[in-house]
């Protein structure tokens, strides 16, 4: 296994802004990860089939649209129901407090919203690969 971090992003649903995946993306290659970008109007089947292909350590989701407390979920059983739950699942949106809580009930493992700094997001991916790596709970 390489050591580099393999990271799908994806823009899930009807949502047709991009922009700021864009940028996700670019902070991530700059980081030094291999990443993936599946563009935009995923569904969740596309979305877990093309982690499953690309064997990722993570997958990141950006949905705008207000569909996270479907697609998120939905991605989430796919993964389990494909064994890939393994995988990191984490996103951005605009979402509430209650409803961020309760998608990481659900299985995401951390959610950002607008104007979080990229830095803040690739160090948590590295944290989180690492502890996934050496067999650690995300919890």
């Amino acid at each position: 296994m390489s050591d580099k971090i393999r990271i799908l992003l994806a823009k899930a649903g009807l949502d047709g802004h991009d922009r700021g995946i864009k940028v996700i993306a670019a902070a991530f290659r700059d980081a030094g990860f291999e990443v993936i970008y599946t563009g935009l109007r995923q569904t969740p089947e596309m979305i877990v089939d093309a982690a499953l292909q690309e064997d990722v350590d993570a997958v990141g989701v950006s949905i705008l649209s207000g569909a996270h407390m479907t697609l998120f979920p939905a991605i989430r059983k796919l993964m389990e129901e494909r064994n890939c739950a393994d995988m990191i699942l984490f996103g951005g949106g605009i979402m509430s407090e209650d409803e961020i809580t309760e998608l990481g009930r659900k299985g995401v493992s951390k959610l950002y919203g607008p104007g979080t700094s990229t830095i803040e997001i690739v160090e948590y991916i590295k944290g989180a690969v690492a502890k996934k790596r050496a067999g650690e709970k995300l919890v």
